[in-house]
C-alpha cells in the first residue's frame, strides 16, 4: 500500500565531475532537472511519501517534496540517516533511490518492491548487468538466489570480477531495521565515508533474509556523472518519449532526430517533421504538423489549420484559425486574427518606449494581408480586412478595410480596401 511505503532520494552530492558550478542532481535533462526525473518515478509508483536529502546550498530549489539537509557529504550511508527525523515514527518499507538515475521508470521500482515483500527481506537491493562491469560492486548470491554479498571490485577475488550482475545502490528495506543498521556504520575505507551498501552486510552477517531484483533494462540503473553521462541519459529518454508518442499514435517522420520533452501532450494523428524540439507544457491537437525551424514560444496558441512557417518567432501570441505566417517573421505580444496572412520579414516591435512600461500589444483583425518586411509599433490596432503595404512601419490603429503603409511615415486611406474590393460576405 502507499501509505506503507516511503522513498529517500540522495541528492546532495556536488557532482564534481560534471565540471559545473550547478549542483550535478539539477542538470536539466528533456524537460525536468536529475533529482524531478527520480522523484516523478516514485510518485509514478505509488509513493505519497518522499524526501530529498539535498546539501544546504540546494535547499531552496526543491519544490513539492520533503527535503532533509545533510550539512557535510559525508557518504550515501549519512545521507540516508539525515532523512530519519523526517520519517520519525513511519513503520513501513523505505526506498532509498540516488537522484542522478533519471531512466528509472515506476514499473521497475514497482518490482522491487513487489520482490522486497514477497521474500519478507529486511532489505532488497536492485541489480544490474551493464555492458561493462567495472568498478561495480558485484552481487553474490547464495543457493536460494538470495544476497549472500556485496563484494566491491577492489576486493573481488577473479571469480567474483566475472560476475555480471551489479550494484545499483537503489534499494528498498524495512524502517525498523534500516535505521539501526545505519546506527552502526563506520567509516571504514579511506574516503572516511559511511556507505549505505554497508548495511546489508550488516543485515545479512546477523541472518537476515536480503533479497535481489534484476533490473530488466540496465540503463535504468546507470548514474550521471559527467557531460557524457547527461547526453547518453538524454538520448535514452528520448527515445523512450517518442515511442511511447508513436504507439499512442503520432507520427514522428524521424525518432532520432526529434526531441520532445516530459509534459507534453500530442493527440493521435499529429506529424512531427524531423529536427523539431517539442518542449514541456505544450498541448498539440491532432491532425496538426509540427516542422523545425519555427520557435513557438511559451504562452503561443495556434488555431486550427493555421500555420506558422519557416524561422517564424511566435511568443505569448494567439494566432487565429486558418491565419499563416509563412517566413521569416517575429509575432510576439500579439493577437493575429482569423485568417490573416503576415508576410514575410514581419515584426511586431513590442518593447516599451519607457523605462518600467509593459510591453505593447498589437492587435491584428482578420483577413488581414501584410506586405513583406513590416514593423508594428505597438501597441497597435489593425482592423479587420486590412491591407498593408509593403515596408511600412505601422505608428498608428489602422480602421477596418483600410490599406495602410507608404514609407516614409504611415498614410492610412480609410474604407480603400471595401471601396476597390468589396466587403466580404462573412461581415
Amino acid at each position: 500500500m502507499a501509505d506503507e511505503l516511503a522513498a529517500v532520494v540522495m541528492a546532495a552530492g556536488i557532482g564534481t565531475r560534471m565540471k559545473s558550478a550547478t549542483p550535478k542532481h539539477l542538470h536539466p535533462i528533456l524537460g525536468r532537472r536529475l533529482v524531478d526525473w527520480v522523484v516523478e518515478a516514485a510518485r509514478g509508483a505509488g509513493v505519497e511519501r518522499i524526501v530529498v536529502v539535498a546539501s544546504p546550498q540546494t535547499i531552496d530549489v526543491l519544490e513539492d517534496v520533503e527535503v532533509a539537509v545533510q550539512e557535510e557529504p559525508r557518504g550515501t550511508g549519512d545521507a540516508v540517516r539525515c532523512a530519519r527525523t523526517a520519517l520519525e515514527g513511519f513503520g513501513g518499507d523505505v526506498l532509498v533511490l540516488n537522484g542522478d538515475v533519471p531512466a528509472l521508470r515506476p514499473e521497475t521500482i514497482r518490482a522491487l518492491v513487489d520482490t522486497h515483500r514477497a521474500a519478507g527481506a529486511a532489505a532488497t537491493v536492485l541489480s544490474f548487468e551493464p555492458a561493462d562491469a567495472g568498478a561495480y560492486g558485484r552481487i553474490v548470491r547464495d543457493a536460494d538466489g538470495k544476497l549472500a554479498r556485496i563484494v566491491e571490485a577492489r576486493d573481488a577475488s577473479p571469480e567474483e570480477l566475472a560476475l555480471r550482475e551489479v550494484n545499483s545502490g537503489i534499494y528498498v528495506f524495512k524502517a525498523q531495521q534500516l535505521w539501526p543498521a545505519l546506527e552502526r556504520l563506520g567509516p571504514h575505507n579511506a574516503q572516511g565515508e559511511l556507505y549505505v551498501t554497508d548495511t546489508l552486510g550488516l543485515l545479512v552477517a546477523e541472518g537476515e533474509p536480503c533479497a535481489v531484483q534484476l533490473a530488466e533494462d540496465p540503463l535504468e540503473a546507470e548514474g550521471v556523472n559527467t557531460r557524457v553521462e547527461l547526453a547518453l541519459a538524454a538520448a535514452s529518454l528520448r527515445d523512450r518519449i517518442n515511442e511511447a508518442h508513436m504507439l499512442a499514435g503520432v507520427t514522428i517522420v524521424d525518432p532520432a532526430t526529434t526531441w520532445i520533452e516530459a509534459g507534453v501532450e500530442i493527440e493521435p494523428d499529429v506529424v512531427v517533421h524531423p529536427y523539431s524540439v517539442i518542449r514541456g507544457g505544450v498541448r498539440i491537437e491532432g491532425g496538426a504538423e509540427i516542422g523545425p525551424f519555427a520557435y513557438v514560444r511559451a504562452v503561443s496558441v495556434i488555431g486550427e489549420d493555421a500555420k506558422i512557417g519557416t524561422f517564424v518567432e511566435v511568443k505569448n501570441a494567439a494566432v487565429g484559425a486558418g491565419a499563416k505566417i509563412p517566413h521569416l517573421s517575429y509575432v510576439g505580444d500579439a493577437e493575429v486574427g482569423e485568417g490573416s496572412n503576415v508576410a514575410a520579414g514581419n515584426i511586431t516591435a513590442n518593447f516599451p518606449h519607457e523605462s518600467g512600461e509593459p510591453k505593447g500589444r498589437t492587435r491584428i483583425g482578420r483577413n488581414v494581408r501584410t506586405g513583406v518586411d513590416t514593423v508594428f509599433d505597438a501597441p497597435v490596432e489593425i482592423g479587420d480586412d486590412v491591407w498593408i503595404a509593403a515596408g511600412t512601419v505601422i505608428t498608428d490603429d489602422v480602421p477596418p478595410g483600410s490599406l495602410a503603409g507608404f514609407a516614409p511615415r504611415q498614410t492610412t486611406k480609410e474604407g480603400w480596401v471595401y471601396e476597390n474590393h468589396g466587403k466580404p460576405d462573412s461581415d
